[in-house]
Protein backbone atom coordinates (compact mmCIF):
# COMPACT_ATOMS: atom_id res chain seq x y z
CA UNK A 1 0.00 0.00 0.00
CA UNK A 2 1.48 3.56 -0.51
CA UNK A 3 0.71 5.46 1.67
CA UNK A 4 0.29 9.75 1.39
CA UNK A 5 3.25 11.60 1.70
CA UNK A 6 3.20 14.01 4.65
CA UNK A 7 1.57 17.51 2.82
CA UNK A 8 4.08 19.87 4.35
CA UNK A 9 7.77 19.33 5.12
CA UNK A 10 7.70 18.31 8.84
CA UNK A 11 11.03 19.74 10.00
CA UNK A 12 9.41 23.17 8.44
CA UNK A 13 6.07 22.64 9.83
CA UNK A 14 8.13 22.09 13.48
CA UNK A 15 9.84 25.46 12.65
CA UNK A 16 6.96 27.24 12.41
CA UNK A 17 5.57 25.86 15.50
CA UNK A 18 8.10 26.52 17.65
CA UNK A 19 8.23 30.32 16.67
CA UNK A 20 4.31 30.59 17.93
CA UNK A 21 5.09 30.78 21.98
CA UNK A 22 3.19 28.20 23.36
CA UNK A 23 4.16 28.55 27.40
CA UNK A 24 1.47 27.00 29.67
CA UNK A 25 -1.68 28.76 29.85
CA UNK A 26 -0.54 30.92 26.89
CA UNK A 27 -1.79 28.44 24.07
CA UNK A 28 -4.12 30.31 22.52
CA UNK A 29 -2.13 31.54 19.25
CA UNK A 30 -1.03 27.92 19.03
CA UNK A 31 -4.47 26.63 19.42
CA UNK A 32 -5.83 29.26 16.71
CA UNK A 33 -3.08 27.82 13.94
CA UNK A 34 -3.92 24.04 14.83
CA UNK A 35 -7.99 25.39 14.72
CA UNK A 36 -6.97 27.05 11.28
CA UNK A 37 -5.15 24.06 9.45
CA UNK A 38 -7.73 21.65 10.56
CA UNK A 39 -10.62 23.86 9.20
CA UNK A 40 -8.95 23.15 5.70
CA UNK A 41 -9.83 19.48 5.72
CA UNK A 42 -13.21 19.27 5.26
CA UNK A 43 -13.37 15.49 6.20
CA UNK A 44 -12.73 16.58 9.98
CA UNK A 45 -15.44 17.42 12.49
CA UNK A 46 -13.65 20.40 14.33
CA UNK A 47 -14.32 22.04 18.00
CA UNK A 48 -12.64 24.61 20.23
CA UNK A 49 -12.61 24.08 24.07
CA UNK A 50 -10.70 26.65 25.24
CA UNK A 51 -6.99 26.47 24.38
CA UNK A 52 -7.65 22.79 23.08
CA UNK A 53 -8.63 21.53 19.36
CA UNK A 54 -10.28 18.13 18.48
CA UNK A 55 -10.55 17.59 15.43
CA UNK A 56 -12.43 13.81 14.32
CA UNK A 57 -13.47 12.42 11.38
CA UNK A 58 -16.63 11.08 11.22
CA UNK A 59 -17.41 7.49 9.44
CA UNK A 60 -18.91 4.76 10.94
CA UNK A 61 -15.54 2.68 10.94
CA UNK A 62 -15.65 -0.22 13.59
CA UNK A 63 -12.35 1.16 15.56
CA UNK A 64 -11.71 4.72 16.53
CA UNK A 65 -7.90 5.69 16.95
CA UNK A 66 -7.23 8.90 18.87
CA UNK A 67 -3.75 10.59 19.04
CA UNK A 68 -3.19 13.21 21.35
CA UNK A 69 -0.50 15.91 22.08
CA UNK A 70 0.15 18.44 24.20
CA UNK A 71 0.34 22.21 23.03
CA UNK A 72 2.22 24.08 25.86
CA UNK A 73 6.02 24.42 26.44
CA UNK A 74 7.94 25.26 29.72
CA UNK A 75 9.57 28.87 29.93
CA UNK A 76 12.06 29.98 27.27
CA UNK A 77 15.56 29.29 28.44
CA UNK A 78 16.86 32.01 25.89
CA UNK A 79 15.56 29.10 22.67
CA UNK A 80 12.43 30.81 22.05
CA UNK A 81 13.53 31.36 18.27
CA UNK A 82 13.53 28.01 15.30
CA UNK A 83 16.76 27.19 14.54
CA UNK A 84 17.01 25.04 11.51
CA UNK A 85 20.02 23.37 10.46
CA UNK A 86 20.65 20.46 8.31
CA UNK A 87 17.82 17.77 9.02
CA UNK A 88 16.81 18.88 12.23
CA UNK A 89 15.77 22.15 13.83
CA UNK A 90 16.21 23.13 17.55
CA UNK A 91 14.13 25.33 19.98
CA UNK A 92 11.59 25.62 22.65
CA UNK A 93 9.72 22.70 22.55
CA UNK A 94 11.26 21.07 19.25
CA UNK A 95 11.40 17.60 20.90
CA UNK A 96 8.50 18.07 23.76
CA UNK A 97 6.53 18.17 21.85
CA UNK A 98 6.26 20.42 18.53
CA UNK A 99 7.82 17.81 16.42
CA UNK A 100 5.12 15.49 17.62
CA UNK A 101 2.32 17.82 17.09
CA UNK A 102 3.45 18.66 13.47
CA UNK A 103 3.26 14.91 13.05
CA UNK A 104 -0.08 14.96 13.95
CA UNK A 105 -1.30 17.76 11.69
CA UNK A 106 0.02 16.01 8.75
CA UNK A 107 -1.88 13.17 9.69
CA UNK A 108 -5.13 15.06 10.08
CA UNK A 109 -4.53 16.25 6.96
CA UNK A 110 -3.22 13.30 4.59
CA UNK A 111 -5.55 11.05 5.60
CA UNK A 112 -9.38 11.95 4.56
CA UNK A 113 -10.62 8.08 4.65
CA UNK A 114 -8.48 6.30 6.56
CA UNK A 115 -9.45 2.76 7.35
CA UNK A 116 -9.87 3.16 11.38
CA UNK A 117 -12.05 6.89 12.45
CA UNK A 118 -9.40 8.72 14.01
CA UNK A 119 -9.81 11.38 16.82
CA UNK A 120 -6.81 14.27 17.10
CA UNK A 121 -6.17 16.16 20.10
CA UNK A 122 -4.19 19.11 20.79
CA UNK A 123 -4.54 20.09 24.26
CA UNK A 124 -3.30 22.63 26.51
CA UNK A 125 -1.62 23.07 29.91
CA UNK A 126 0.25 19.51 30.01
CA UNK A 127 3.62 21.51 31.46
CA UNK A 128 1.62 22.69 34.95
CA UNK A 129 -0.58 21.15 37.69
CA UNK A 130 -2.80 18.26 36.63
CA UNK A 131 -5.54 20.45 37.60
CA UNK A 132 -5.11 22.67 34.40
CA UNK A 133 -5.06 19.64 32.25
CA UNK A 134 -6.46 20.62 28.62
CA UNK A 135 -7.81 16.92 28.58
CA UNK A 136 -9.62 17.45 32.03
CA UNK A 137 -11.36 20.60 30.65
CA UNK A 138 -12.92 18.77 27.06
CA UNK A 139 -14.27 15.70 29.33
CA UNK A 140 -15.69 18.18 31.50
CA UNK A 141 -16.85 20.07 28.74
CA UNK A 142 -17.50 17.22 26.00
CA UNK A 143 -16.68 13.84 27.27
CA UNK A 144 -17.93 12.59 23.86
CA UNK A 145 -15.21 13.65 22.47
CA UNK A 146 -12.79 11.27 23.90
CA UNK A 147 -13.93 8.26 23.16
CA UNK A 148 -12.10 5.67 21.18
CA UNK A 149 -10.53 2.47 21.42
CA UNK A 150 -7.11 3.15 21.88
CA UNK A 151 -5.07 6.47 22.01
CA UNK A 152 -1.35 7.25 21.05
CA UNK A 153 -0.20 10.04 23.17
CA UNK A 154 2.62 11.64 21.02
CA UNK A 155 5.23 12.96 23.73
CA UNK A 156 8.83 12.49 22.53
CA UNK A 157 10.09 8.68 22.54
CA UNK A 158 12.19 8.77 19.26
CA UNK A 159 10.13 7.17 17.52
CA UNK A 160 10.19 3.64 20.04
CA UNK A 161 7.17 2.55 21.66
CA UNK A 162 6.76 3.54 25.27
CA UNK A 163 4.18 1.55 27.03
CA UNK A 164 2.31 2.86 29.71
CA UNK A 165 3.94 5.01 32.07
CA UNK A 166 4.55 5.23 36.08
CA UNK A 167 2.95 6.56 38.63
CA UNK A 168 4.04 9.53 40.53
CA UNK A 169 3.16 11.22 43.90
CA UNK A 170 4.79 13.84 46.41
CA UNK A 171 4.14 13.39 50.00
CA UNK A 172 6.20 15.79 52.54
CA UNK A 173 7.09 14.28 55.91
CA UNK A 174 7.38 17.21 58.93
CA UNK A 175 9.19 16.19 61.72
CA UNK A 176 9.15 18.13 65.33
CA UNK A 177 11.45 19.29 67.81
CA UNK A 178 11.50 21.86 70.94
CA UNK A 179 12.76 24.82 70.62
CA UNK A 180 15.60 25.79 72.86
CA UNK A 181 18.52 28.78 72.59
CA UNK A 182 21.36 26.98 71.05
CA UNK A 183 23.98 27.95 73.69
CA UNK A 184 22.00 25.20 75.99
CA UNK A 185 20.75 22.97 72.65
CA UNK A 186 20.40 19.90 75.57
CA UNK A 187 17.35 22.05 76.64
CA UNK A 188 15.57 21.36 73.15
CA UNK A 189 15.11 18.71 69.95
CA UNK A 190 16.72 19.42 66.99
CA UNK A 191 13.74 18.85 64.02
CA UNK A 192 16.71 19.65 61.47
CA UNK A 193 19.17 16.75 62.79
CA UNK A 194 16.40 14.61 63.21
CA UNK A 195 16.39 14.61 58.95
CA UNK A 196 18.91 12.48 58.56
CA UNK A 197 17.55 8.83 59.60
CA UNK A 198 14.70 9.69 57.01
CA UNK A 199 17.90 10.83 54.40
CA UNK A 200 19.62 7.81 55.73
CA UNK A 201 17.05 5.68 54.62
CA UNK A 202 16.85 7.80 51.12
CA UNK A 203 20.46 7.08 50.34
CA UNK A 204 20.03 3.10 50.63
CA UNK A 205 16.68 2.86 48.89
CA UNK A 206 16.79 -0.01 46.55
CA UNK A 207 14.70 0.72 43.94
CA UNK A 208 12.16 -2.26 42.58
CA UNK A 209 12.40 -3.29 39.05
CA UNK A 210 9.44 -5.32 37.79
CA UNK A 211 8.36 -6.41 34.98
CA UNK A 212 4.83 -5.43 33.89
CA UNK A 213 3.39 -7.26 30.44
CA UNK A 214 6.83 -7.64 29.31
CA UNK A 215 7.98 -4.24 29.98
CA UNK A 216 11.08 -3.66 32.89
CA UNK A 217 10.03 -0.97 34.88
CA UNK A 218 11.93 1.47 37.56
CA UNK A 219 10.99 2.47 40.55
CA UNK A 220 12.40 6.32 42.14
CA UNK A 221 12.39 7.92 45.46
CA UNK A 222 14.04 10.90 45.36
CA UNK A 223 13.87 13.69 48.46
CA UNK A 224 13.17 17.01 46.51
CA UNK A 225 13.11 19.94 48.95
CA UNK A 226 13.86 20.16 52.59
CA UNK A 227 13.02 23.50 55.04
CA UNK A 228 13.38 23.88 58.46
CA UNK A 229 15.49 27.03 61.08
CA UNK A 230 13.61 29.47 62.75
CA UNK A 231 16.46 31.73 63.90
CA UNK A 232 20.39 31.59 63.73
CA UNK A 233 20.46 31.23 68.05
CA UNK A 234 17.04 29.10 68.12
CA UNK A 235 16.78 24.85 67.90
CA UNK A 236 14.36 24.29 65.49
CA UNK A 237 10.87 22.78 66.11
CA UNK A 238 9.73 21.60 63.11
CA UNK A 239 11.96 20.01 59.75
CA UNK A 240 10.20 18.95 56.36
CA UNK A 241 11.20 16.62 53.36
CA UNK A 242 8.96 16.48 50.53
CA UNK A 243 9.62 13.34 48.41
CA UNK A 244 9.03 12.56 45.05
CA UNK A 245 8.21 9.09 44.19
CA UNK A 246 7.90 7.01 40.84
CA UNK A 247 5.93 3.80 41.39
CA UNK A 248 5.68 0.87 38.73
CA UNK A 249 1.83 -0.07 37.41
CA UNK A 250 1.85 -3.30 38.84
CA UNK A 251 1.24 -1.28 42.20
CA UNK A 252 -1.92 0.87 43.24
CA UNK A 253 -1.21 4.61 44.41
CA UNK A 254 -2.56 3.07 48.10
CA UNK A 255 0.27 0.44 47.58
CA UNK A 256 3.08 2.75 46.75
CA UNK A 257 1.53 5.32 49.29
CA UNK A 258 2.05 2.17 52.12
CA UNK A 259 5.32 1.46 50.70
CA UNK A 260 6.56 4.82 51.15
CA UNK A 261 5.55 5.47 54.66
CA UNK A 262 6.56 2.07 55.69
CA UNK A 263 10.25 2.75 54.84
CA UNK A 264 10.17 6.20 57.23
CA UNK A 265 8.11 4.65 59.59
CA UNK A 266 11.10 3.65 62.40
CA UNK A 267 12.04 7.26 62.13
CA UNK A 268 8.67 8.73 63.14
CA UNK A 269 7.54 9.79 66.96
CA UNK A 270 4.45 11.28 68.17
CA UNK A 271 3.62 14.85 66.51
CA UNK A 272 5.14 13.76 63.30
CA UNK A 273 3.31 13.98 60.34
CA UNK A 274 3.05 12.43 56.76
CA UNK A 275 0.92 14.44 54.35
CA UNK A 276 0.20 13.00 50.79
CA UNK A 277 0.24 16.60 48.82
CA UNK A 278 -0.52 15.00 45.01
CA UNK A 279 -0.44 12.20 42.85
CA UNK A 280 -0.89 10.42 39.56
CA UNK A 281 -1.78 7.07 38.87
CA UNK A 282 0.17 4.61 36.36
CA UNK A 283 -1.37 2.98 33.60
CA UNK A 284 -0.45 -0.34 32.43
CA UNK A 285 1.10 -1.27 29.22
CA UNK A 286 -1.75 -2.45 26.70
CA UNK A 287 -0.15 -3.54 23.92
CA UNK A 288 -2.51 -6.80 23.12
CA UNK A 289 -5.17 -4.08 21.79
CA UNK A 290 -5.16 -4.28 17.75
CA UNK A 291 -4.54 -0.86 17.51
CA UNK A 292 -1.83 -0.58 19.74
CA UNK A 293 -0.40 -3.35 18.52
CA UNK A 294 -0.12 -2.54 15.16
CA UNK A 295 1.66 0.87 16.20
CA UNK A 296 4.23 -1.90 17.45
CA UNK A 297 4.36 -3.18 14.23
CA UNK A 298 4.71 -0.12 12.12
CA UNK A 299 7.35 1.34 14.97
CA UNK A 300 9.76 -1.69 14.32
CA UNK A 301 7.88 -4.72 16.18
CA UNK A 302 8.41 -5.55 20.16
CA UNK A 303 11.99 -5.19 20.40
CA UNK A 304 11.61 -1.20 19.92
CA UNK A 305 9.32 -1.05 23.01
CA UNK A 306 10.30 -0.26 26.40
CA UNK A 307 8.48 0.71 29.35
CA UNK A 308 7.76 4.73 29.95
CA UNK A 309 9.48 5.40 33.54
CA UNK A 310 7.97 8.91 33.61
CA UNK A 311 4.26 10.15 34.00
CA UNK A 312 2.65 11.28 30.52
CA UNK A 313 -1.24 11.15 30.00
CA UNK A 314 -1.62 7.60 29.03
CA UNK A 315 -2.75 7.18 32.59
CA UNK A 316 -5.28 9.64 32.23
CA UNK A 317 -6.71 7.38 29.24
CA UNK A 318 -6.33 4.20 31.03
CA UNK A 319 -8.68 5.94 33.86
CA UNK A 320 -10.89 6.04 30.82
CA UNK A 321 -10.60 2.28 30.18
CA UNK A 322 -8.93 3.45 26.57
CA UNK A 323 -5.73 1.12 26.56
CA UNK A 324 -2.56 3.75 25.23
CA UNK A 325 1.04 4.35 24.58
CA UNK A 326 3.30 6.70 24.17
CA UNK A 327 4.79 7.04 20.94
CA UNK A 328 6.19 10.47 18.94
CA UNK A 329 9.54 12.09 17.87
CA UNK A 330 12.68 13.61 19.70
CA UNK A 331 14.37 12.69 22.60
CA UNK A 332 12.81 13.18 25.51
CA UNK A 333 16.57 13.34 27.25
CA UNK A 334 16.75 17.05 25.32
CA UNK A 335 13.25 17.66 26.83
CA UNK A 336 13.27 21.16 28.68
CA UNK A 337 16.80 21.90 27.99
CA UNK A 338 18.36 24.96 26.64
CA UNK A 339 19.73 23.02 23.19
CA UNK A 340 16.61 20.80 22.52
CA UNK A 341 15.78 19.54 19.15
CA UNK A 342 14.55 16.78 16.42
CA UNK A 343 15.58 15.29 13.58
CA UNK A 344 14.06 14.68 9.83
CA UNK A 345 14.12 11.06 10.30
CA UNK A 346 12.59 11.32 13.67
CA UNK A 347 9.64 13.23 12.62
CA UNK A 348 9.18 11.54 9.58
CA UNK A 349 9.19 7.49 11.19
CA UNK A 350 6.63 8.77 13.30
CA UNK A 351 4.74 10.63 10.69
CA UNK A 352 5.22 7.22 8.47
CA UNK A 353 4.27 4.18 11.55
CA UNK A 354 1.22 6.01 12.43
CA UNK A 355 -0.21 6.88 8.95
CA UNK A 356 0.52 2.93 7.96
CA UNK A 357 -1.86 2.39 11.11
CA UNK A 358 -4.57 5.07 10.13
CA UNK A 359 -3.82 3.78 6.65
CA UNK A 360 -5.16 0.12 7.91
CA UNK A 361 -1.52 -1.08 6.44
CA UNK A 362 -0.16 -2.14 9.59
CA UNK A 363 -0.53 -5.55 10.98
Amino acid sequence: MNLPAPPADLVELTAELIGIPSVSRAEGPLADRVEAWCARCEWLELSRIGHNVVARTTGDRPLRLLVAGHLDTVPSNDNSEPILGGDRVAGLGAADMKGGLAVMMALAAAHADPAVDVTYVWYAAEEIAREHSGLLEVEAARPDLLRADAAVLGEPTGAVVEAGCQGTMRLRITLAGERAHTARPWMGTNAVHRLGGLLEVLSGYEPRCPVVDGCRFREALQATSVSGGVAGNVVPDEAALVLNHRFAPDRSAAQAEQHVRGLFAAHLAAGDAVELLDMAPAAAPRLEHPLLAAVVAAGGGPERVRAKLGWTDVAFFAELGIPALNFGPGDAELAHTAGEYVTRDSLESTYAALSAVIAGAAR
